[in-house]
């Protein structure tokens, strides 16, 4: 463009053009100077344009700069999860207007689906405030402005979006009226996310988070459970990569949706986790000096005999059980999940020897994780016989999901006790506190290897990748009186086996028999086969 101007000089009024006088010259190279600075503001301007952006939603209200009053909440990947948009509701004040047709031709001008003879309507109703456009857009809000006719005005307004809506409601949370957050992410980082302007990313990655929501979902439709659960951490990390809580809710419509249904379970849920427990039996059994080659005569259900020799209390395996041979060593006691065998492991454990492990395991209070409390767990009011035998099948305990992930995490990931982190962390060196030697975590990660390949958690199994799990069926205690016909079953996974990178729990509330199951609502039919078709999905994105 410039090289054009030149050309016009050279050409009209430059050496080359007899006859044209000296004045005219000067016009054109004066004209020419002015058009090449003007061009060149246009273009440094568009540049500062294009560097600052264009967001008019930032543009001041009454002033020269707005600013969200709240920080964007996004995933591992950027994924929006919570953000604060700004738009604005066309407000009309009758008593003020002065010129009602040009008013009323303003309106339809700018509302089109608002008539001149609708509008016209409005302003003569004698009402003292109508919204005429809730949530306008930028166009209408600037047209609206710009007349500036006294009594039509724009009233700014901010609100929360929650693009996932329901698939991370838990997790993040929600705001109030006041601006501040009442749940989840948005209430334990209120100050944060006030304060700091600067996106929180979360460690949660919410492709992941889809997979666990679809397949939970489908589960309890198929099982007819009461609720499901779904958690998957990364073992030496800590960051949770996914978290889903069902049923679940609309940040956006929370009034569509049970005030219960706001309750994540993983946190709040305090239940009987059922034969999870026996990682931790035999963990104790190895610590003690007991060892996994020890037998115990196993084939018929097992007497807890008082002090007075009375017997009071019958410990035995479900109907579907079926012990290889009459005595099974520790290692093939919780290979088969046998509560006989667990129980005569746990009454030769020296006293103290399971409270004092559950306390290492941080399993006797309330957690203070970075993104909520947890409720504390309910331990034995007294370790005597029955106690003791009875936890051993994870029955008589009563804790929460995350308390059960980040126990089997530390006994299975090398013997570290890893903090959760709901924030993204980089690769590193594993952060935690040992509590179990790395032999002992060695040997439990193969037996579970054996499960997931042998015996109840064959219906977990996934191609390309080795994993390790256990199954866990629960009868439910219902008005402080255990109910038979319901259940609490999971499945808790680690991967990959040899080296674990990543430890996920499924939970299923009161499932119920089909006829794919043959009527049976155990672990090994219904959360085992679940925690697989999540793996099944989500391998691709973790390994990518």
């Amino acid at each position: 463009m410039f090289e054009v101007g030149r050309d016009i000089l050279q050409n009209i009024g430059g050496r080359g053009a007899p006859g044209m006088a000296f004045d005219t010259r000067r016009r054109l190279r004066w004209v020419y100077s002015v058009f090449t600075i003007a061009f060149t503001v246009f273009i440094t301007w568009t540049l500062f344009l294009g560097i600052q952006g264009t967001n008019r939603t930032r543009m001041g209200i009454g002033h020269n700069s707005w600013e969200s009053g709240r920080a964007d909440i996004l995933d591992r990947n950027g994924e929006i999860l919570a953000k604060n948009i700004i738009s604005g509701h066309i407000t009309l004040r009758p008593g003020k207007i002065q010129d009602f047709d040009y008013a009323a031709a303003s309106i339809h001008d700018v509302i089109p689906e608002i008539s001149v003879s609708g509008a016209l309507e409005m302003i003569r109703s004698g009402k003292k405030f109508i919204y005429l456009k809730k949530f306008a857009t930028e166009t209408q809000r600037a047209s609206i402005k710009a007349a500036r006719i006294e009594g039509l005005d724009v009233e700014e307004t901010e609100w929360r979006k929650y693009p996932k809506r329901r698939l991370t409601s838990h997790i993040v949370g929600f705001i109030g009226t006041d601006g501040h957050g009442l749940e989840g992410i948005e209430k334990s980082r209120d100050k944060r996310l006030s304060e700091d302007q600067s996106p929180m990313i979360l460690s949660i990655d919410a492709r992941i988070q889809t997979v666990f929501y679809r397949e939970l979902s489908g589960a309890m439709q198929k099982y007819g459970a009461h609720a499901a659960m779904g958690m998957l951490m990364n073992s030496r990390t800590g960051e949770m990569i996914a978290m889903v809580s069902l049923p679940d809710f609309d940040p956006e419509s929370r009034e569509s949706d049970s005030e219960a249904n706001r309750m994540f379970h993983p946190m709040r849920g305090v239940f009987e986790m059922g034969s999870i427990f026996k990682v931790f039996n035999t963990a104790m059994a190895m610590e003690t000096g007991i060892g996994l080659n020890k037998q115990y005569y196993i084939k018929e259900p097992y007497k807890i005999l008082d002090k007075n020799g009375r017997v009071s209390a019958v410990i035995r395996d479900v109907a579907s059980f079926k012990p290889p041979r009459p005595h099974l060593n520790v290692a093939e006691i919780m290979l088969h999940s046998c509560n006989v065998g667990s129980v005569q492991i746990a009454l030769e454990l020296p006293p103290n020897t399971q409270r004092e492990f559950f306390e290492r395991l941080n399993m006797d209070s309330a957690l203070d994780l970075e993104f909520g409390r947890t409720e504390k767990p309910l331990m034995p009011y007294k370790w005597g016989p029955v106690e003791r035998a009875t936890v051993a099948f994870g029955h008589g305990i009563a804790v929460t999901p995350m308390h059960v992930l980040l126990a089997v995490n530390a006994v299975t990931n090398g013997g570290f006790y890893v903090k959760p982190t709901i924030m993204k962390r980089p690769i590193g060196e594993m952060s935690g506190t040992r509590v179990i030697s790395p032999n002992i975590s060695d040997s439990i990660r193969k037996i579970m290897f054996k499960i997931a390949e042998t015996t109840s958690g064959k219906n977990a199994r996934v191609a390309g990748i080795n994993i390790g799990g256990k199954t866990a069926t629960a009868e439910k205690r219902v008005n402080g009186k255990i109910d038979t016909k319901k259940n609490l079953t999971s499945f808790t996974a680690i991967f990959p086996i040899e080296s674990p990178q990543y430890i996920m729990m499924v939970v299923l509330d009161e499932p119920k028999g089909t006829e794919s199951t043959y009527g049976l609502r155990t672990a090994a039919w219904n959360a085992a086969p679940t925690a697989g078709a999540i793996m099944d999905g989500i391998m691709p994105l973790l390994f990518q």
